[in-house]
């Protein structure tokens, strides 16, 4: 059953299991309560900077929480989506569920790079060292996808073809 697991694959099952459940609480918890998920442990940056440096009105927070809230469910969405895809044999040999991956790659790098930089920016030493560990994550993960390429099944060999002796006159 787990021999034709590739690497990427096993990776990226992984990654999902830290990133749904963790962003997914996140996201419900600023859905829930806008200021009060904002200024959480894996928000509290960009609640800073939104307020410290952008100077945004009380409304301006809750739209730009709930922007925050919309980009981290797509990632999860994103990551279940492979995950569905990672538990079809065919689509895991082929690389096929790579797509659905590298988009929540994509996205979730730019959240937590974005985070991060905020972070650095209001001197959130603790929220800094989470967005800087998500994001390697994140990046290790797209290395592996770029590199490893799905598997190339052989071609076809043509037998060799025998030379055609000539009959030999008497």
């Amino acid at each position: 059953m787990f021999g034709n697991w590739r690497i990427g694959s096993v990776n990226g099952v992984m990654l999902a299991a830290y990133f749904i459940p963790a962003w997914t609480l996140v996201a419900f918890n600023i859905m829930v309560a806008p200021v009060h998920g904002l200024y959480e442990r894996p928000s509290v940056a960009v609640a800073l900077f939104i307020s410290d440096h952008l100077q945004m009105s009380g409304l301006s927070t809750v739209r730009a929480a709930w922007l925050l809230a919309l980009g981290r469910l797509t990632v999860v969405t994103f990551f279940a989506i492979s995950l569905a895809l990672f538990a079809i044999p065919r689509t895991r040999r082929s690389g096929a569920s790579n797509e659905a991956l590298g988009i929540a790659l994509a996205i979730g790098s730019l959240i937590s790079f974005a985070s991060m930089v905020m972070a650095s920016k209001v001197g959130e030493m603790a929220a800094l060292k989470l967005h800087a560990t998500e994001l390697l994550l994140l990046l290790g993960a797209a290395v592996v996808l770029v590199i490893e390429r799905p598997v190339q099944r052989p071609a076809a060999v043509e037998p060799l073809a025998t030379p055609q002796l000539a009959p030999t006159a008497p």
